[in-house]
């Protein structure tokens, strides 16, 4: 499965980064992006997670 973001919902607050950090990371600016679109199996569960958890609705599994 893939992960994405929609920008102009995403508030960049980082519930995401603290579920899966290996996965979403926030840079200098507080721009959110993602380290690895293609979700591994074994992280499925928490990228789950972090898209139910988003409180804009920002991200989105494919």
């Amino acid at each position: 499965m893939k992960v994405s973001v929609d920008f102009d919902q995403c508030e960049a607050n980082g519930i995401c980064v603290g579920i899966a950090p290996d996965v979403f990371e926030l840079d200098d600016e507080d721009q959110l992006h993602i380290v690895t679109a293609e979700v591994p199996e074994d992280r499925l569960a928490d990228v789950e997670t972090a898209v139910a958890q988003c409180p804009k609705a920002a991200l989105r599994l494919q």
